[in-house]
């Protein structure tokens, strides 16, 4: 009964901000995104309620604002409210903006300029914009029809009016390709055609091919395994991280660590299996499977049956003992059978070496839930 009350109480609330009442049912039914909204609508103080369009805005900020800022939550909410960011597009630049900012403190001149804050874009220029987006696509429009890529049309709107109202966009969009072309036709619903693949040439055929010209296959199709590198050549970039601010880590082993690892392995190749004992094994585990052994026994050497066992509520001894099973079932011999947990201190003092090179952080923020109790 306590928990019906609580529910109508957070429904009442969610429907104030002006949610759909079957979005704010769905919410409701999700935990999380129901202790989000929650606290961001006092953290707004909407409690009250507020305009339809700011409700969806602060629906947008519950479910996708970059969880490494939170701190500065309240202050785009403030922006929200007052309606100085009232568009999908400026609320979608300052999560981008607060995502490379993080918990860093940031200046209110570069965080306007970003999500183009006073920006006023009117119904006449975007008017204006889609004539001439048009204009210069006329004639591949006219052929396309209805087929055209509308999304590309959009996407050229946005490049020149990147603060427009998306929806006036889109109806504008709409709106034009109906005045141009006119009313659909059978022809325009009709799903595009797709090329009609060649058949698959019989086996008699083939074997008459193969006497009059024999086919060349690639090497990658006699080893598959030719597109791995050899381990004296793993000093290339294996890893590039691209971050929103626009620089790039790419990683790779130095030389020196490559020298020092071919030492210990004298030279042979490690690789390893790693399935999560949460369940039964499936089809791409047996891809998984023939890249890890297949590899190891392609080039001489040991491949570790590792299991991830980091989600101890949902693994049992039934999930470890089936995949072992599994495995040799597969035609593989793992080299030896080893667990993660028997490496979280190492992987501890590993991410406490990332913090200490500024690469990562502690993330000591109470769960929303406690601050509203």
């Amino acid at each position: 009964m306590v928990k019906d009350e609580h529910s109508d109480k957070t429904l009442e609330l969610f429907l104030k901000i002006g949610l759909e009442e079957r979005t704010a049912k769905n919410t409701i039914a999700n935990n999380k995104v129901t202790a989000n909204l929650t606290a961001v609508i006092h953290e707004a103080a909407v409690t009250d309620g507020c305009d339809r369009a700011i409700g969806n805005l602060i629906y947008q900020v519950a479910t996708k604002f970059p969880s490494n800022a939170l701190v500065h939550r309240p202050t785009l909410l403030q922006y929200i409210v007052s309606s100085k960011i009232k568009t999908s597009a400026q609320l979608e630049a300052a999560f981008s903006f607060f995502a490379s900012t993080g918990s860093d403190y940031f200046k209110l001149n570069e965080f306007e300029e970003a999500c183009g804050v006073g920006i006023e874009v009117s119904v006449e220029d975007i008017e204006h914009t889609v004539n001439e987006i048009f204009e210069e696509n006329k004639n591949v429009i006219l052929e396309k029809r209805y087929q055209t890529n509308v999304g590309e049309l959009y996407g050229h709107v946005r490049k020149r009016l990147p603060w427009a109202d998306l929806k006036i966009v889109k109806e504008l969009i709409d709106a034009k390709l109906c005045k141009l072309l006119g009313e659909r036709t059978a022809a325009d619903n009709e799903k595009p055609k797709k090329k009609k693949e060649k058949k698959p040439v019989k086996v008699e055929d083939q074997i008459v091919a193969v006497n009059a010209s024999p086919a060349q296959t690639s090497e990658e199709e006699l080893n598959p395994f030719l597109i791995f590198p050899q381990p004296e050549e793993n000093f290339k970039v294996h890893t590039e991280i691209f971050f929103s601010d626009g620089p790039v880590l790419r990683v790779c082993n130095t030389r020196e660590m490559l020298e020092k690892h071919l030492k210990a392995t004298g030279g042979r190749v490690f690789t390893r299996f790693p399935p999560e004992p949460n369940g039964y094994l499936h089809i791409g585990h047996a891809k998984a499977m023939f890249v890890s052994f297949g590899l190891a026994k392609e080039r001489g050497g040991c491949c570790y049956l590792r299991y991830d066992d980091t989600n101890p509520e949902a693994e049992k001894k039934e999930y470890i003992d089936h995949i072992e099973e599994i495995v040799q079932w597969m035609g593989w011999e793992p080299f030896k059978i080893t667990y993660t947990s028997d490496y979280f201190q190492d992987l501890y003092d590993l991410a406490v070496e990332l913090i200490r090179r500024g690469h990562a952080y502690v993330d000591h923020q109470v769960a929303v839930k406690q601050l509203y109790k």
